[in-house]
């Protein structure tokens, strides 16, 4: 089958290329007038770029892994936004450098002083840390190399082997997507409070990191099937199949996040109590129940109706929406541990999310100029086009 696939407009490049000009001088301006309140501002940028990036890279090994039909036509928007990954290599850097403004227990004279801290130095010490990061970082981009070599080597031989080779790799990342996703959250976000822990952290991430990729993925994805990029044109039916992921995996998130409130505070551990302690007390009490009704109340209500799912704008929307209220999410981690006395968010904090969203639209405009956005020679495509909900 024969796809006239059309060429993003040049719109999509030059807005990535004023996001990420703006964002970067922004975010140079931050540093600048405070930097230590910027790296916090820097971190929250790069947790929200491991999401996208890892997020979409884990749908592709989701579609190989359970043999999803729906799905092919879209995969390569996933494909291409998982290209994010090679960039956290060098994005890192400067988190490497901040690591003494971040996080208390790289401060030796706190770790000798804190009998709690120097328990938890085997672990939380920087050379092991900053190793650790490289490793999950090497294995996201291994994966990525290995699942886009077969792609696209399959657009010219149209070989059905390359996705049985792609399923394997897709078993041994799910694991591994589990275990790096959740060590990262551990170590770039819950240790900013060494002295709290929670053992559904990780997974609270995790939740939230597949909230952004689906949401990310249906949002240009259906922009695209209605600009008519494809090649082809999808029935509104498809979208069913997005809205509903966005609706599962926020309620997903959901659960995990009351799950890990609950038992907290059931417990009344002073050890685990004063982490949401610090997002229950002065204006941060208004950020956090902000949370409940952007993140869960107007999401679920919204998308529940079977209508709103096949509403190409409607999902668009939504689908923007639930990148925003990740965003607002990892904020809500991150930044408490700076603005102890409340909830602040000004130009300092604009920057680094002006430049998140540059980012993603240069790496997507970039892949999607030098590789066919439909994976032509994937088996499963045209039982992916012809997918009907019974």
């Amino acid at each position: 089958m024969e796809f006239n696939t059309k060429k993003l407009p040049a719109s999509v490049g030059k807005w990535g290329m004023i996001l990420t000009a703006v964002g970067a001088i922004m975010a140079g301006a931050a540093f600048a007038v405070d930097s230590h309140r910027a790296m916090f501002g820097y971190l929250w940028m790069y947790m929200f770029l491991v999401s996208i990036g890892v997020g979409s890279l884990a749908l592709v090994a989701l579609e190989y892994l359970v043999g999803a039909n729906w799905s092919t036509p879209f995969r390569r928007v996933s494909e291409f936004l998982s290209a994010i990954v090679v960039l956290l290599a060098v994005l890192v850097i400067p988190l490497f450098f901040g690591m003494h403004d971040l996080f208390h227990w790289t401060h030796a004279d706190v770790v000798a002083a804190d009998p709690i801290l120097k328990g938890k130095e085997p672990y939380l010490n920087t050379p092991f840390f900053i190793a650790r990061t490289g490793i999950m970082i090497l294995i996201w981009i291994i994966f990525y190399l290995l699942f886009t070599k077969n792609s696209r080597k399959q657009d010219i031989t149209k070989d059905p082997a390359l996705t049985a080779q792609n399923v394997k790799y897709s078993a041994a990342f799910a694991i591994l997507f589990i275990l790096t996703i959740s060590f990262a959250a551990i170590d770039w976000m819950m240790s900013l409070e060494p002295h709290w822990f929670s053992t559904m952290f990780g997974v609270y991430y995790f939740a939230g990191t597949l909230v952004a990729a689906i949401s990310i993925a249906a949002y240009i994805s259906v922009g695209l099937n209605e600009g008519g990029y494809f090649g082809f044109k999808v029935d509104y039916e498809k979208y069913y199949s997005f809205g509903t992921l966005m609706f599962a995996f926020n309620v997903f998130w959901t659960y995990i996040g009351f799950s890990q409130y609950m038992l907290i505070w059931y417990a009344d551990i002073p050890e685990e109590t004063f982490w949401i302690m610090n997002r229950m007390e002065g204006t941060w009490i208004y950020f956090s129940l902000g949370l409940i009704f952007i993140h869960f109340i107007i999401p679920f209500l919204i998308l529940l109706p079977r209508s709103s799912k096949t509403n190409p704008n409607l999902v668009m929307f939504m689908a923007m929406w639930l990148i925003y209220a990740h965003a607002y999410d990892l904020y809500w981690i991150i930044m408490p541990t700076y603005f102890k006395d409340g909830f602040v968010f000004s130009w300092n904090e604009l920057g680094f999310f002006i430049l998140a969203f540059g980012i993603i639209a240069l790496v997507f405009n970039y892949m999607a100029s030098k590789f066919n956005i439909v994976p032509v020679g994937d088996p499963k495509l045209e039982r992916g086009l012809h997918f009907h909900l019974n």
